[in-house]
């Protein structure tokens, strides 16, 4: 295998990335002002990892603006979740309206990133993130496919790696779709990928070289230009 220039190399980082650290690295890519809606599993992560400055306003499905972190200790209150269920903050000036509102938020346009777990990605930027596909599974599409169809951006976070070993990041989902060519970002504990008309760019490596990489995932894989 020929070695990449120097110049091209992603950055790696020595461990892959564990959730928390995963999280504050998506929070730090969203760009301040931005309305955005984190997906249930480890995408809520993010809500603690966001800064006043972001200026960020957190959607949630059942019909909330402006979330909080997640609430702790004294601060839960009870009747105060998100769509997973989650105990939360409020920010000041938050607000509250019917779920169907909520859903016309998603639906319209409004949100200019989501960020969601998956099953699935492909190299193309489809999502696989509601069903294996399995007879004994539990389908559980709730707004995904809204959020997948309605968000400016899709970003997704999760595992680069099944418990099996396989790659999640694959040439075409096996699994049945909840969107279309929608991902534009896949954060993972092994690697940064960017998906795009040009193929799949990986930012940055955690853990692993950008050649150990290569060998782990099934799709051709571009070294970027510049690492962030």
């Amino acid at each position: 295998m020929t070695a990449l220039p120097a110049s091209s190399v992603p950055k790696t980082d020595p461990e892959p990335l564990g959730r928390d650290a995963l999280a504050a690295l998506v929070a730090r890519d969203i760009a301040p002002g931005s309305f955005v809606n984190l997906g249930i599993g480890q995408p809520t992560l993010v809500s603690d990892h966001l800064t006043a400055e972001q200026d960020v306003t957190l959607h949630t499905e059942n019909g909330m603006l402006g979330m909080g972190p997640a609430a702790r200790g004294g601060w839960i209150d009870g009747d105060l979740i998100n769509a997973g269920k989650i105990p939360v903050t409020e920010l000041p000036g938050a607000s509250y309206f019917h779920h169907a509102d909520s859903f016309a938020i998603m639906r319209g346009g409004h949100l200019d990133i989501c960020v969601l777990g998956a099953f699935q990605v492909s190299a193309g930027g489809d999502l696989a993130n509601w069903h294996t596909g399995s007879a004994d599974a539990i389908p559980a599409v709730g707004g995904a496919m809204d959020l997948a169809t309605g968000a400016k951006e899709v970003f997704v976070m999760m595992n680069l790696l099944t418990r099996e070993g396989t790659s999640k990041l694959v040439e075409r989902c096996s699994y049945p779709l909840t969107g279309v060519e929608c991902v534009t970002r896949v954060y993972t504990d092994r690697a940064v990928f960017l998906l795009g008309a040009g193929g799949v760019v990986v930012r940055e490596t955690f853990g692993c070289t950008f050649e150990e990489l290569r060998d782990l995932v099934p799709v051709p894989l571009i070294p970027a230009l510049n690492p962030a």
